[in-house]
């Protein structure tokens, strides 16, 4: 028979080992793409156009193309609150589009440079040494 401890211990082991399969899990982890078109006519709109990209630079996007930012996020929640943060510095003025997709959707992108499709690097969940 176990003990109090050892019921614990397995209880434990449990959550720990199915909430690591929970977080790894492709259709958990979120990627933001933030997609825009400001005005670019006036001085002042290069200005706040600029500053909207430099907000979302500060906020951990990346430039994907011109006007296309993405970011991954390791939950549903996390997206949220970078989509909260993003609208809390939107431009008064242009049309800015939010798409949320999961890593598993996102590890379909197919990119091409210069007319060549550029493949996908492989990269590992953790360091394998052998």
């Amino acid at each position: 028979m176990l003990n109090v401890l050892q019921k614990k211990l397995i209880s434990w082991c449990y959550l720990k080992f199915s909430m690591t399969e929970y977080r790894l899990n492709a259709y958990h982890i979120m990627w933001i793409f933030i997609m825009f078109d400001l005005p670019n006519v006036t001085k002042k709109d290069k200005k706040e156009a600029a500053r909207f990209r430099k907000n979302l630079e500060r906020d951990g996007f990346i430039k994907h193309q011109f006007s296309v930012y993405t970011r991954f996020c390791g939950s549903l929640e996390s997206a949220h609150v970078h989509i909260k943060r993003v609208k809390s510095f939107l431009p008064a003025q242009g049309t800015v589009s939010i798409l949320m997709v999961t890593d598993k959707q996102y590890s379909e992108i197919i990119n091409y440079t210069g007319g060549t499709e550029e493949k996908m690097r492989h990269i590992p969940i953790q360091l394998e040494l052998f």
